[in-house]
């Protein structure tokens, strides 16, 4: 057998004109349609380790809690500005599990910074499945059981601690939570809204396709970053942090619905015009069943491809809006709000940790959009 390109493997033996045909694997040919997607995913591989990293942060979301050692906004006042610490085996060539040292604060007056003197003669077993502060596991569930938490007289700053003796550790399994979701909510309204309103434009055509692409010139031709900033700054300030949340999520899926409903449009101006469609249409089916029945599960593919690459956009929005101030705010906790905290550039250069945020944006970014490269290629499986 031998390896082609793409993936598939060849027999190396002579043609033989006897070899029963019927008798051959059909597998390929029989098999649903869900098997050939998943067999061409996973030979992207940068798509299926992408696919298989978003999983595994989307099932952590509700357990945040429980994996972190300390809460989003649990203040420790002798620790700002903390270096990230390490987690330790061995003391002194003896195995003792995993430990921290000790440290104690000392404000360097020449400097103006906060350093922190270690002492390496006291090693500090981590405690497991300890009590701490309380919780809502899954947002719901109260409870003060953590992973692991800091032995009495030691901390244990995985990721450092900000300037108010915040874990960003915590914070940022915290934020993920909203800056996560957002994403999740902001496209089910732009797929609700896109979804609609093009498929009733390039079903229909005539005077409602007009009125319709005009309405969507109109909201891309303004600028969206200041649409983004004035819609926010019109939120009322007394909001609950939930609800700031909610009308955020509304408002990136409410400016993204356009550029989805003119790929809805333009597919649907073309699928009408099949002969199943008019054979559907002669046998008395309604407008929307046609729509719901006929023509999206043809478009399907490119929804779910749609989806994956404009997910990090939602959550990039979120992200610019609470940098700026306009979007979520303390107290809640967001990987935006976190970096608003830390958009002094002297104190980034001084604490470098403190810009830790941006590194769990980055790597979601870029496995959503390689996760959509691969479904957008898998989704089409007698490609050749």
């Amino acid at each position: 057998m031998s390896k082609l390109p793409d993936g598939r493997y060849v027999d190396d033996a002579p043609y033989d004109p006897n070899v029963d045909l019927s008798a051959l694997d059909r597998s390929d040919m029989d098999a649903p349609n869900w098997v050939l997607v998943w067999r061409r995913f996973r030979r992207h591989k940068l798509g299926l380790i992408s696919g298989l990293f978003l999983l595994f942060s989307y099932l952590m979301l509700p357990f945040a809690g429980f994996i972190s050692p300390y809460t989003p906004n649990e203040r420790s006042a002798e620790h700002l500005y903390h270096p990230p610490q390490l987690i330790h085996w061995w003391h002194e060539d003896t195995f003792v599990g995993p430990y921290v040292y000790p440290t104690t604060a000392k404000a360097d007056l020449e400097s103006f910074r906060w350093t922190y003197d270690v002492d390496r003669t006291r090693p500090m077993p981590l405690k497991f499945f300890c009590e701490g502060r309380e919780y809502r596991l899954a947002g719901f569930i109260k409870t003060d059981t953590h992973l692991f938490c800091a032995p009495e007289g030691a901390t244990v700053f995985l990721l450092g601690s900000d300037r108010l003796g915040r874990d960003v550790f915590s914070r940022i399994l915290y934020g993920a939570q909203l800056s996560l979701t957002v994403g999740l909510i902001g496209i089910t309204v732009s797929f609700l809204l896109g979804i609609f309103f093009g498929s009733v434009a390039g079903y229909f055509g005539g005077k409602t396709d007009w009125v319709i692409n005009r309405m969507i010139e109109i909201l891309r031709s303004l600028p969206e970053l200041p649409l983004w900033l004035a819609l926010s700054a019109a939120v009322p300030s007394n909001w609950s942090p939930v609800a700031v949340f909610f009308i955020i999520s509304v408002i990136l899926g409410i400016l993204d619905w356009p550029g989805l409903a003119r790929a809805v449009r333009s597919k649907f101006l073309s699928l009408r015009e099949e002969e199943y469609v008019r054979a559907a249409e002669m046998m008395g089916a309604k407008p929307g069943r046609v729509i719901r029945r006929h023509l999206l599960p043809n478009f399907m593919s490119h929804l779910i491809a749609s989806a994956t690459l404009s997910i990090p956009a939602m959550i990039l929005g979120e992200t610019a809006l609470s940098f700026l101030g306009l979007g979520l705010r303390a107290p809640a906790v967001s990987w935006g709000v976190m970096l608003n905290d830390a958009q002094n550039l002297a104190s980034i250069e001084i604490y470098p940790w403190t810009a830790i945020p941006m590194l769990p944006i980055i790597f979601v970014v870029l496995a959503f959009n390689f996760l959509g490269d691969g479904l957008r290629d898998s989704l089409d499986p007698y490609k050749a």
